[in-house]
């Protein structure tokens, strides 16, 4: 199922909904910033307007960073533009502006609800992006039913039940251990799971070492701390998100390992 998207030398680094201290998340702006600093990952999340049309945005309303309030799947798209973030007055954009936009940037899509679903398989057909995304959701039953409408794979990482059967399974005896995480993780190519959950440790040299056996990637999320960097890096994580591009784009050249 792996495509061009995982083409990548040592561990991938991505912006977290793009790059901008001042706050303006998933804007244009802030993907801007994180492919200024060389970057060719960056993170976002998608909502559908009610008439269809897929936004990169977080929040399941406009309240928190906008100028106009509303449940996004209660609005228009031209309701939706109207609205202005921060008081730069950033748009909320499309995600076929930030495809169109870096025709060689790769998207890590995080679906964010179920009106979202046939939207952005339509989207992903349209802009022929299968090569350039990860599809990934918190539901499993929302990524999997995006991929069903689409026509050709993409790379895509577990969500929380597939995540959380997986843990289970990395716990297991050697002799039973690779079996049952390669039937668990069958379907998806990786993982992409914070440092610790509800007080325990879910990236450790084990979950690790279960992960790569069968083959599957572990990106970490969200990392801003230079020292956990370097320690996540030397455990041997594939890949970290951050809010802080900068910090990490210097941690990585420090160890060879910008690209």
């Amino acid at each position: 199922m792996r495509t061009a998207y995982l083409d990548h030398p040592g561990p991938i680094a991505m912006a977290h909904r793009g790059f901008s201290p001042e706050g303006l998340e998933n804007t244009m702006v802030a993907f801007e910033a994180a492919v200024g600093l060389g970057y060719r990952f960056v993170e976002t999340d998608v909502h559908a307007t009610r008439d269809g049309t897929v936004v990169a945005f977080h929040d399941d309303t406009l309240d928190r960073l906008t100028d106009r309030v509303g449940r996004i799947t209660d609005l228009s798209w031209r309701e939706v533009s109207r609205a202005r973030i921060g008081r730069s007055r950033e748009s909320v954009p499309l995600l076929e502006e930030l495809l169109g936009t870096w025709p060689d940037l790769r998207l890590n899509i995080d679906v964010k609800s179920p009106g979202a679903i046939l939207p952005l398989a339509r989207a992903l057909e349209r802009t022929r992006a299968h090569d350039r995304v990860c599809v990934a959701s918190f539901s499993d039953q929302r990524r999997r039913e995006v991929l069903m409408r689409l026509t050709r794979p993409v790379v895509t990482s577990a969500g929380q039940t597939t995540a959380a059967r997986f843990r289970a399974a990395a716990a297991l005896p050697a002799l039973l251990r690779t079996t049952v995480v390669s039937r668990v993780m069958a379907g998806v190519d990786g993982l992409q799971v914070p440092v610790r959950h509800a007080g325990v440790e879910v990236v450790t040299p084990a979950t690790l070492a279960a992960a790569h056996e069968v083959g599957a990637f572990v990106h970490v999320w969200t990392v801003n701390d230079p020292a956990e960097m370097h320690r996540l890096l030397d455990l041997g994580v594939d890949g970290i998100v951050t809010d802080r591009a900068d910090l990490l784009r210097d941690v990585l050249t420090s160890r060879g390992q910008w690209a």
